[in-house]
């Protein structure tokens, strides 16, 4: 076994559906460091589930909150922080990532997210007439500033250790990550 180092907290941004969550967990458990999925934690802050925040608040104040707390986990130790997909698109968001912490884009394609996300109701965001239609308009519009990220990462339809050994790689190649994981022939 070697020792792994990581330099800064990696931030995991992408489209709902892209896989943050189950590939921040697996990365975390790999690298040995904690995991944080934002949105829990907006919801432990606000007392209340997104959902109702954005039918109650409406998505300005969902969006502030989320702000402030990617900024107060990115004040805590290294760890591997999933945000939420329109997280990335807030530009004092964007600035407090790019100084504490590494950003890797979870790049999926139309089909992947639209498999993933049309299994589950609770997308605020797809809670319109066509949300085929809404999620096509999302990938456009986040897209070309989710390209703004450190590092891009294909999501694809495989395996979640797929991605995860690719997150890896990028890390690595990019000289954030030091070391190998204990087990593997990297």
């Amino acid at each position: 076994m070697r020792f792994i180092s990581l330099s800064k907290t990696v931030v995991l941004i992408g489209m709902m559906g892209a896989g943050k969550t189950k590939v921040g967990r697996l990365l975390a458990q790999r690298l040995g460091l904690g995991f944080t999925d934002a949105d829990n934690e907006i919801q432990e802050a606000a007392g209340c589930s997104i959902e109702v925040i954005f039918e109650t608040r409406g998505e300005a104040v969902f969006r502030e909150g989320e702000r402030k707390v990617i900024a107060r986990l990115l004040d805590g130790p290294v760890q591997v922080l999933a945000t939420g997909g329109g997280a990335f698109q807030n530009a004092s968001t964007r600035a407090v990532i790019a100084e504490r912490a590494v950003s890797v884009w979870l790049k999926a394609d139309f089909d992947v997210l639209w498999e993933r996300v049309s299994r589950r109701s609770n997308r605020p965001m797809l809670m319109t007439a066509d949300p085929r239609r809404t999620l096509a308009d999302l990938i456009e519009q986040r897209y070309p500033v989710y390209a703004l990220a450190d590092l891009t990462v294909v999501s694809g339809a495989g395996p979640v250790e797929d991605t995860v050994a690719r997150v890896e790689d990028a890390l690595r190649g990019a000289g954030f990550l030091a070391g190998a994981h204990a087990g593997t022939n990297r």
